[in-house]
């Protein structure tokens, strides 16, 4: 990344750092009752490859082996490897804000002190995150020595076994059951990359252009962040499109630009495609090979909906992660649509290119992917 006098435009140690401090210990267990955990996940990894594939009929070039390793980490692990997800998307955007800066006067002093702010602004949200998320497929993944990826672009899939272990006692749900549940998600999102390989390509390419769309003025950008601020303690309306969902819009949403927002739209699209493809694969391997599973999803969701107080939900909010949850939803119900109407191999068709991709409005309607993509294909 371009730098000032060695000066970053954040401070990825620091990041880790002030993140690995603040971020809560995970529950208590033994020495033997980790190995056990970690050693069962791995298990429940391998055998999740063949369920899904099985049930997706999504074929992986080079067979069940695929080119991305699964990592069983604790949360200081999932906080470096995300943070070194961050550093390589963000690397283009962040050396052209670099740039603009350097020709600032005092640029390499401001990058310094912005640097750290950056870096232990970034290590708190880390810190509130690392808690809560139990696996992960990173598809941005840079490989390190104690970090290993996938070669050839290939990314790595995390499991999260602190908190895989605090929400099956949470929810007092069979720990066996709820591992390979958890697998059989992550597996899905496995999947999904390594069988279709323009896939990565696509969405790192709406993300650039999200980036690249990004008014690195200093002025602009404080003169929105006011306005967010505004916003979100009603000094000012929310504009129709909030107006129209019924609730305030995160501050991500309300520091986008036009085009911004047409580049997220499809984005959402995406992603309600591929957490709703997870959620579905999971759930429809599960009664075969997880007993409990109906137990498991009905507890699940209602500690998802309800998040786990006040400042939970508020945080949620702010960072936007409630459509994140939204996209659990609609997502699932899109794909259950489809493969209800089409089956399994008609819905796959989804896969083909970026132009058979749902939209943000098909997501909602499924009937009108199906009749874009299968009439078109067969006229």
């Amino acid at each position: 990344m371009t730098s000032i006098g060695g000066v970053e435009m954040v401070d990825w140690n620091l990041a880790v750092a002030t993140a690995t401090r603040l971020v809560r210990p995970g529950p208590e267990v033994s020495r033997d009752e980790a190995r056990a955990v970690v050693a069962e996940l791995r298990r429940h990894a391998k055998s999740s490859e063949e369920h899904v594939r099985g049930f997706t009929r999504m074929a992986v070039p080079g067979g069940p082996a695929s080119d991305t390793p699964v990592l069983v980490v604790d949360r200081a692990g999932w906080i470096r490897a995300n943070v070194a997800g961050f550093r390589q998307i963000l690397s283009p955007l962040l050396g052209k804000m670099q740039d603009r800066r350097g020709g600032l006067p005092g640029g390499a002093v401001l990058g310094a002190v912005g640097g750290k702010v950056t870096g232990v602004e970034l290590g708190m949200l880390l810190s509130f995150l690392a808690s809560r998320v139990l696996g992960q497929y990173e598809t941005f993944a840079p490989a390190s020595r104690d970090l290993p990826a996938g070669t050839a672009g290939g990314g790595r899939l995390l499991l999260v076994a602190p908190n895989i272990v605090h929400v099956e006692r949470e929810l007092d749900v069979a720990p066996h059951d709820f591992r390979l549940w958890v697998s059989l998600h992550e597996e899905t999102h496995r999947t999904q990359f390594t069988a279709v390989p323009w896939l990565r390509d696509h969405i790192e390419s709406e993300i650039q252009a999200f980036l690249g769309e990004t008014d690195v003025d200093p002025a602009t950008l404080l003169e929105r962040i006011r306005e967010a601020v505004q916003s979100l303690g009603g000094g000012r309306p929310d504009g129709e499109e909030a107006a129209e969902r019924g609730a305030s819009p995160s501050i991500i949403e309300l520091v986008q630009t036009p085009a911004q927002r047409e580049i997220l739209a499809r984005l959402t699209a995406v992603m309600s495609l591929l957490e709703g493809h997870a959620d579905y694969v999971m759930d429809g391997v599960g009664p075969d090979v997880v007993p409990s599973v109906a137990e498991i999803r009905e507890k699940f969701q209602k500690r998802r909906a309800s998040g786990a107080g006040r400042l939970d939900q508020a945080l949620r909010k702010l960072l936007g992660l409630d459509a994140k949850l939204r996209q659990y939803r609609d997502g699932e119900r899109f794909v259950r649509a489809v493969v209800d109407q089409v089956g399994m191999d008609g819905f796959n068709r989804v896969w083909t290119s970026p132009n058979t991709l749902p939209t943000k409005s098909e997501i909602s309607k499924p009937a009108e992917w199906v009749a874009r993509v299968h009439r078109k294909a067969e006229s």
